[in-house]
């Protein structure tokens, strides 16, 4: 349910894993002390195979926090020691302490959090949301020394991502999430009720990503998401981090030699309107049975669209979720996997992007692409 008042507002509890943070701790803390009148009844750092003095700084600094701090400090088997295991303990934690009807918040060890970090989080709670997804901005005095080229190409890889989005929020728009957005799921900033964080089963234990998979599992059960460009988080820049395949690998990684591909998350334009239409009608396929509606001839021609029988989509559109339906539907359908991006063909897929969100928003038509302008990929296939 939407929380609309601020002022009598839920217990709020932060959960971060934290792992060889001495320097960095008493920052990440300092920023959560100084959210004026939101700021968070307790925070629980859940310290995991850590080495150095994270522990002692981070009780050297509780009395004269104005929270109650929880230290928590576990030895995973190396298998496990990983912020997906301690993000999701950490969070446990946080929930017992919250109550079922709190408000779970989540950041880094490394990260800054803003001054009306949970403010701007409470407002799109309000707004009906049960989610909130914030960005996660780099340190401006670490990001000097990436490369230049590097935030170039990162630059021209949020601003596809950006136009992809706008793709999905004209042609399956979303009530709780309107323009503008942001596209970020980074564990550095991500906010839930306990209820929708029960219902989706806890943040994922995974060694990379868990951020990401946990808000997909919160998708999948109907969760209301806001992405706020408005909740900010600083977090380093660091090239050597924490955490096993995360930010700071990826920066070493492409600063050694540049990703041909883009992140996982982006495909060629064509395939990002084919999939917001099929999600778009699957999503009313879906509420007219659940009024107990006839959907036989929209689900063939959806399956139509698709390239499948129309079984195969009724057949997936059996269950208590929309969400549900929609990932068996987009994991089970051929027309639907998903493609890469090259880099090296980036600006004509940008383009190709526009056109879409061009004829999406009625100021032309949207047109297939012409043989002697069809993407690179379909060229190389020709």
């Amino acid at each position: 349910m939407p929380i609309r008042s601020l002022s009598s507002r839920p217990s709020m509890v932060v959960a971060i894993p934290v792992r060889d943070e001495e320097t960095r701790i008493g920052p990440c803390l300092l920023g959560l002390a100084v959210q004026g009148r939101h700021t968070p009844d307790h925070v629980v750092l859940l310290v995991n195979n850590t080495t150095d003095a994270t522990v002692a700084r981070a009780r050297d600094m509780s009395p004269s926090l104005p929270f109650a701090l929880t230290v928590a400090c576990r030895v995973y088997p190396d298998a496990h020691a990983h912020a997906g295991t301690a993000r999701r303990e950490a969070m446990e934690i946080a929930a017992q302490r919250a109550g079922a009807g709190g408000i779970l918040l989540t950041t880094d060890a490394d990260g800054i959090v803003a001054p009306d970090w949970i403010g701007r989080t409470l407002s799109a709670f309000a707004d009906g949301a049960q989610v909130v997804c914030g960005r996660a901005l780099i340190d401006p005095t670490e990001a000097l020394a990436i490369p230049a080229h590097l935030h170039r190409d990162d630059d021209r890889e949020v601003a596809y991502g950006t136009v992809l989005d706008r793709i999905h929020d004209l042609a399956d728009p979303d009530p709780y999430d309107p323009w503008p957005r942001h596209t970020e799921h980074s564990g550095a900033s991500i906010a839930v009720t306990v209820a929708a964080w029960a219902r989706a089963g806890g943040v994922p234990a995974l060694p990379i990503a868990e951020d990401r998979a946990f808000i997909a599992a919160l998708r999948r059960v109907d969760t209301p998401i806001r992405h706020a460009a408005d909740v900010q988080v600083t977090v380093s820049g660091r090239i050597r981090g924490r955490a096993r395949g995360g930010m700071a690998d990826t920066i070493a990684r492409r600063m050694k030699r540049q990703d041909e591909l883009l992140d996982d998350s982006l495909e060629p334009a064509d395939d990002c309107l084919r999939r917001a239409r099929a999600r778009a009608w699957l999503r009313h396929l879906h509420d007219e049975r659940g009024m107990g509606l006839g959907t036989r001839a929209s689900t063939a021609d959806l399956a139509a669209m698709l390239g499948v029988p129309a079984h195969h989509v009724a057949h997936r559109m059996i269950g208590p979720y929309f969400g549900m339906c929609w990932e068996r539907l987009e994991a089970e359908t051929p027309s639907l996997r998903r493609r890469g991006v090259r880099r090296s063909d980036l600006a004509w897929h940008h383009a190709r992007a526009a056109d879409i969100v061009a004829g999406l928003s009625g100021s032309r038509p949207i047109q297939s692409p012409q043989p002697a302008l069809m993407s690179p990929a379909s060229r190389s296939i020709r």
